[in-house]
């Protein structure tokens, strides 16, 4: 029987160059902008849901450890990143709604596309099919991790480690590795490190970038289990994460995936987004015009109902007007009450 252990699994170099991905015919670019972009997806629904950073990190963890043993030929981004905060929510015990996830992600996606942003009727097709992918994404990610998804993160090692070398009181040091460590997220860097060599990565570049000097006599990062060799590559995973743009249209369905081989995704989005943008514009036309005739109707009514009565209705001034005096009526009879109460215990003064 395996040991059990609370650490981070982490996959090997040789399974990052033979991933399922790349055994489809995936490019390396491609899978690389697909984990990007999936990470930015599952980052920015947790800041709208606003639900603490460990759960945002924690479903961008689960997302990378799937793909390095799942294709994204067999199973879908959109599924996978909502499967993947759905679940994180829950291990975190930070518990949000599917619908609440669902709408969000959604909403996102649109924007990135250009799609009107409209927020999915909760008793259409279109949300029983994002619903029925959420509950597939989780039960694929817990299936294929075999119900691990145990995540250590280092994010309090990282504050640990700043007090211990003295850098809290600098300007930009910590606030700097923080972002570094989120940064991160958009990579495989956490699938293939323990937290205390990220951590020191983050720290190594932060303090590099600031001119701030450490102690080399020894090894600063010695004490904290970590070797130079795997804090320089995370360092420099880093730096190369700035020099290569955020993807903004991803395929993410199947039928995306065949359209992106093609070279021809980009187009049916374009022509997609032009289809969404006339029909939301005609609604938007027919409601405007629902309202004017309601509102026209509502004029003729009052207007008939004056010619039967004689009696002309009331302006918007004159129901204001009329509500002020009878607010003015009751102030002044519960100041007059107030006034016979108090001549009758003797506390009564007249005002001047």
């Amino acid at each position: 029987m395996g040991q059990l252990s609370l650490r981070n699994p982490l996959a090997t170099p040789d399974q990052l160059a033979a991933s399922p991905s790349l055994q489809h015919g995936i490019t390396t670019e491609l899978e690389t902008d697909m984990r990007a972009y999936g990470c930015h997806l599952i980052q920015s629904a947790g800041t709208v849901l606003r639900v603490p950073q460990p759960v945002m990190a924690t479903a961008q963890v689960l997302l990378q450890r799937f793909y390095c043993l799942a294709s994204f030929q067999d199973f879908p981004l959109r599924s996978t990143v909502l499967g993947a905060l759905f679940l994180a929510c829950k291990v975190e015990e930070s518990p949000q709604t599917i619908r609440n996830i669902i709408n969000v992600v959604d909403i996102i996606i649109k924007r990135d596309r250009g799609y009107p942003e409209t927020v999915t009727d909760g008793y259409d097709s279109e949300y029983y099919e994002l619903k029925n992918e959420t509950v597939m994404g989780e039960i694929q990610i817990l299936r294929r991790l075999a119900f691990n998804v145990q995540v250590e993160l280092p994010y309090g090692l990282l504050v640990n480690y700043l007090r211990s070398l003295e850098l809290t009181d600098q300007a930009q040091v910590p606030q700097l590795a923080w972002n570094y460590l989120n940064d991160l997220l958009r990579t495989p860097i956490y699938v293939c490190f323990q937290p205390e060599t990220i951590a020191c990565g983050a720290i190594f570049l932060a303090a590099h970038t600031c001119s701030v000097p450490l102690p080399a006599s020894p090894a600063w990062w010695t004490v904290f289990d970590a070797n130079d060799e795997d804090v320089i590559t995370v360092a420099k995973a880093i730096k190369a994460l700035y020099h290569r743009p955020m993807p903004r249209i991803m395929p993410l369905s199947p039928k995306e995936m065949e359209l992106h081989a093609k070279g021809t995704l980009e187009e049916c989005i374009s022509k997609v987004r032009k289809e969404k943008w006339d029909v939301h514009n005609a609604e938007l036309a027919l409601a405007v015009q629902t309202r004017m005739a309601t509102t026209d109707a509502n004029g003729k009514r009052s207007q008939a109902e004056h010619e039967d009565t004689g009696v002309r209705p009331k302006s918007r001034r004159e129901t204001k007007d009329t509500r002020r005096d009878y607010s003015r009526r009751n102030s002044r009879h519960t100041g007059g009450s107030r006034s016979r109460e108090a001549r009758r215990d003797g506390s009564y003064r007249p005002q001047h």
